[in-house]
């Protein structure tokens, strides 16, 4: 089943993609890092992939307006993901209001989750709400089927991270490239052979000592089993303490904030 939703077509840039690291950071900001948070640039699409508390102000410091967006894609919902979603609501009821669409994909309860976070940190905040309305569409993404969201062919499966809720990992089609991301996951087998041919791989590495965690990745583990992943190239992100305590030692090339990357 693909699930198939229309954007409107803005001429942008020439082919080939942009990623930029708005944050490679975890939960915890380690080193001082932004969280989660990622800009993909298009011919005719901009993404922005996770919506971390410091995903706008990452954005405006490196000169991207909020009005371009065209779709967010988050992966799961812990606010180190999603938790910057109200103040993109903020932003487009005060600062910049939408004049396209905006589609946000996620998955189950990403609607219902987003605007109670947006009600609990904005209490009674109103303004324009209804045609701000108007210009946002939330989808849910259902793992193991693929989504066409106007230019973007999007593929998602569930990862070992969260037990109640759903957390996914990527891979995204967009102007002939691939771009697979791991979201947040313990290791899992079923990873390697989802991410097989994607020209970038943007994979998490949480750890380096503490091995026993399995709800994340750890370095050890991914170094030893670097192999099995059949990508272009392959990038850590979602880094923590613990590995960039030991950078030294870390052989596989790892995301910074503000680092664009051409696919």
């Amino acid at each position: 089943m693909i699930l198939t939703v229309t954007m409107p077509k803005s001429p942008l840039r020439s082919a080939g993609l942009d990623l930029t690291i708005l944050g490679a950071g975890d939960a915890f900001a380690s080193h001082g890092r932004f969280q989660s948070g990622y800009i993909i640039e298009g011919a005719s699409c901009r993404i922005l992939m996770e919506a971390g508390p410091t995903a706008l102000c990452a954005m405006k410091r490196m000169g991207f307006k909020t009005a371009d967006l065209d779709l967010i894609l988050v992966s799961h919902l812990h606010g180190d993901h999603f938790g910057g979603l109200p103040f993109f609501l903020l932003e487009y009821l005060y600062e910049s209001p939408r004049q396209k669409p905006l589609t946000i994909v996620g998955p189950p309860r990403i609607e219902e989750r987003t605007w109670r976070l947006f009600r609990t940190m904005f209490p009674g905040t109103k303004p324009d709400l209804p045609r701000l309305l108007e210009y946002l569409n939330f989808i849910e993404i259902v793992p193991g089927k693929d989504h066409r969201i106007g230019p973007v062919r999007i593929a998602a499966m569930r990862t070992p991270h969260m037990k109640r809720d759903i957390s996914l990992a990527f891979r995204l089609e967009l102007d002939d490239k691939t771009i697979a991301f791991s979201g947040d996951s313990g290791w899992t087998d079923e990873l390697a052979p989802f991410v097989s041919g994607a020209d970038l791989f943007l994979c998490e590495c949480t750890y380096f000592d503490s091995t026993q965690l399995e709800f994340h990745m750890n370095y050890p583990k991914l170094s030893a089993n670097r192999g099995q992943f059949e990508v272009g190239r392959m990038v850590l992100t979602h880094i923590g303490r613990e590995v960039l305590d030991r950078r030294r030692e870390v052989r596989i090339p790892m995301a910074r904030d503000g680092m664009r990357i051409r696919v």
